[in-house]
């Protein structure tokens, strides 16, 4: 194979085909990525980062529609949401330019002691080094805006290879980025297949590696890398929710039908395990089944679109074959349950799967929600807590100290209270715990991880 077919998940048309980069010009690239490191008096000043960036912003701003719509025609988000992607992208973006100005160090006490004295010492955030960042195909702009941005913002060189299903939206942030007066050699997209990929991420010259997908590929790769390279491994979760009978159920209905259909499904913190209490499971499963079934399913360039397709028939069949596994074990399919179209799924309700089935204890990645019926609160906490993935969750209650005790159980990077388990901003710390991954997103925590601290200390007789 010499190039990757981009194609429309939602119809299989060919939207653009893109030569595949061999090892020599993968090679030439991290080489470049690497001197440019060494070599302090090419390194860019704050004020000429801050200028690319904002340059960069004001294109993105004057081309919303142009990316909606490649982003939505490549991965297969609904037009409006694709739309929301890109606005919180460009927001990413004027978030890091802000921040450039609060990245500073600190003051190290000196004098405390006798062999410290006459001294004054200071520590001073450096850049990590090159920086890799491989991507994910679900919000392929705004991911990638989270993997190279924060990296460049700190002065870092970044080599970014998207997803290969997804990798217009990355190859356009970088030429806009070029666009607006990025060097050479700062900011490069690697386009080559799965072998040279590997290969660089054990390549020494690497200091960081930022990766956003499976956690069977993540993990693998972490295993790999050359001594002494960060890593931050963002990877899926299996979202629980805990519904208390005195929630306001209307509410907690709309926003985890929200959470559980958006994308598809496909959102590494998407809605997929709801334990609501008993007495008002029957209520809040028909609200939830309505919400369902008026879900329009289809197109994602047509605006009317809530829930597009899955990003291949691959990843449809897989869905379904989880589905009809869990009602064969004993769950009770309230509504979906079909394949739809070429790759499209039927948002799905399931009632009281097994714990041992797929859809219990692994990440389902598609329009599929399980509702479970329960009459303690404290076993609603220990079945959330159940599996070793722990990213986002949370709880729906009137009651603060029911909160809060959930809150301070809950197995979870973060728990929300009173909302869905995919609410993000970007100025928020993001990531996962245990086998969910390990570093923290956000752009103003991408930026403080992809820096290292050197430690300044000035001996004078006069101090």
């Amino acid at each position: 194979m010499t190039s990757i077919k981009v194609k429309s998940p939602f119809d299989g048309r060919l939207l653009q085909e893109i030569p595949l980069m061999d090892s020599l010009v993968v090679e030439e690239k991290m080489a470049r990525a690497y001197t440019l490191f060494r070599d302090r008096s090419r390194w860019l000043k704050p004020y000429e980062r801050i200028a690319i960036l904002e340059r960069t912003k004001k294109l993105m701003e004057s081309r919303v529609e142009e990316l909606s719509k490649i982003a939505a025609a490549e991965g297969g988000k609904p037009y409006q949401d694709s739309k929301v992607e890109v606005l919180r992208a460009i927001n990413g973006v004027q978030l890091a330019i802000e921040h450039i100005g609060q990245m500073k160090g600190s003051q190290i006490p000196m004098g405390t002691t006798a062999a410290s004295l006459n001294r004054l010492a200071f520590t001073m955030p450096e850049p990590i080094g090159v920086v890799l960042s491989i991507s994910a195909f679900n919000h392929p702009l705004n991911l990638a805006v989270h993997q190279v941005i924060p990296a460049f913002a700190v002065g870092c060189p970044v080599i970014i290879k998207p997803a290969s299903s997804t990798p217009m939206s990355a190859i356009e942030l970088v030429k806009m980025m070029k666009e607006a007066g990025l060097p050479a050699d700062w900011v490069e997209v690697v386009i080559c297949n799965r072998e040279n990929a590997e290969a660089i991420v054990k390549d020494t010259r690497v200091n960081y590696l930022s990766f956003i997908g499976s956690a069977e590929v993540g993990w693998s790769l972490r295993s790999k890398l050359a001594p002494g390279t960060h890593c931050a491994m963002e990877h899926g979760g299996s979202a629980p929710v805990i519904v208390e009978p005195d929630a306001d159920i209307d509410d907690a209905v709309s926003l985890l039908a929200k959470g559980a259909f958006y994308h598809a499904g496909q959102v590494c913190v998407s809605v997929q395990r709801v334990f609501v209490h008993e007495s008002i499971q029957e209520e809040f499963a028909s609200k939830l089944v309505s919400k369902a079934k008026a879900t329009q399913v289809g197109d994602p360039l047509d605006p009317f679109t809530d829930v597009g397709p899955l990003i291949d028939s691959g990843e449809q069949e897989r869905v379904h074959t989880w589905v009809k596994e869990a009602v064969e074990e004993g769950a009770e399919l309230l509504c979906g349950g079909r394949k739809c179209m070429v790759t499209c799924y039927q948002p799905t309700v399931l009632l009281n799967p097994s714990e041992k089935s797929k859809v219990s204890k692994q990440e389902v990645f598609g329009p599929v929600v399980c509702l479970y019926a329960y009459s303690d609160l404290q076993n609603a906490i220990d079945r959330s807590n159940s599996l070793d993935l722990a990213f986002q969750a949370s709880i729906f209650t009137k009651d603060m100290d029911t909160a809060l005790n959930a809150v301070n159980q809950i197995n979870a990077s973060a728990v929300m209270v009173n909302d869905h388990t995919a609410f993000r901003v970007d100025w928020m710390p993001f990531g996962g715990r245990d086998a969910s991954g390990i570093g923290v997103g956000g752009i103003p925590y991408s930026m403080k991880e992809m820096t290292r601290e050197k430690l300044m200390v000035i001996r004078s007789k006069s101090i």
